[in-house]
């Protein structure tokens, strides 16, 4: 008797999560999407890297859905306008927020 109601908790639960899935609720993010802006954001620091006019230790960059935003502080305008164009340039972005800060 003890393993028929161990059986009959154990299927139940497994119903449960198969039927509810991985549902996704506001503000939330599904796995596939969370590896593809891990990439995109691995992406965007690797062209900082390569490019010697901007500052990778100093600008910070975050993706969600696609969108990367941009922050810290840039030496100049042009290093500001690099960078969003870096940005803007990778694969499967989507839109870039640049809140990057000039201080000389």
């Amino acid at each position: 008797m003890k393993y028929a109601r161990a059986i009959a908790f154990a299927a139940l639960a497994g119903i449960t999560i198969i039927s509810t899935g991985c549902a996704v609720g506001r503000g939330q993010q599904t796995a596939g999407s969370f590896v593809d802006d891990a990439a995109i954001t691995t992406a965007v620091k690797a062209k900082y890297a390569a490019d010697k006019s901007v500052a990778m230790t100093s600008i910070g960059v975050e993706t969600l859905n696609g969108t990367v935003q941009l922050s810290g502080f840039a030496k100049s305008a042009a290093e500001k306008a690099q960078a969003e164009a870096i940005a803007r340039d990778t694969k499967n972005v989507r839109a870039v927020r640049n809140d990057i800060v000039i201080r000389p």
